[in-house]
């Protein structure tokens, strides 16, 4: 029987998940759940598929814990075992495949966008609905901080591609900001 260690700090807290402690694992799971439940739902979309992710996820930090070196960021680490298990699942499901466009950019270079109402909540959305490939490297470089070089590593795919999805991401994104800007302006007259 294991006696509660503490896990008030973060060191206490991984010592105490080191040893089994399951109230520690449980504390640890309750403090991240919700934003690693997030970043899975940034990538998959499906909130079955996001939840899958987050718990295995979860079992493996759990089972690479003793891997950490306490250097750097402890919430860092964890969280990119979860976008990796997150980018694994894209790979593993044949519809959730990552797709290539290969569409025309220069459309786009002219337009002129707005954010002024647009709210945090409204541009995650659009963000959730790109699709899979674009949202994957938009994800990865605008939000999580990888370089394109990482980027094509992650996904098995050139920087330059990445450079090009994340570039029709954000065009797609102007895209649909304009025609919901429009929207608003139709309604509001």
């Amino acid at each position: 029987m294991f006696t509660r260690l503490d896990f008030s700090s973060e060191p206490g807290l991984i010592q105490a998940c080191l040893k089994g402690d399951r109230s520690a694992q449980r504390h640890l799971y309750d403090t991240y759940s919700g934003k690693f439940l997030a970043i899975c739902i940034r990538y998959l979309k499906d909130r079955e598929h996001a939840e899958d992710v987050m718990i295995e996820s979860f079992m493996k930090i759990f089972e690479k814990l003793p891997q950490f070196e306490q250097k750097g960021s402890f919430e860092g680490w964890m969280k990119r075992i979860v976008v990796t298990q997150a980018l694994m699942k894209l790979r593993s499901n044949r519809h959730l495949m990552m797709e290539v466009n290969m569409e025309n950019e220069s459309q786009y270079e002219d337009q002129q966008y707005e954010l002024n109402h647009l709210e945090a909540a409204d541009l995650m959305e659009l963000i959730k609905n790109l699709p899979v490939g674009y949202r994957t490297v938009f994800n990865l470089y605008i939000l999580e901080g990888y370089s394109h070089q990482e980027i094509g590593e992650m996904l098995g795919i050139s920087e330059s591609t990445s450079k090009s999805q994340l570039n029709r991401a954000r065009n797609t994104l102007k895209e649909k900001i304009i025609a919901q800007n429009l929207n608003e302006r139709r309604i509001n007259g």
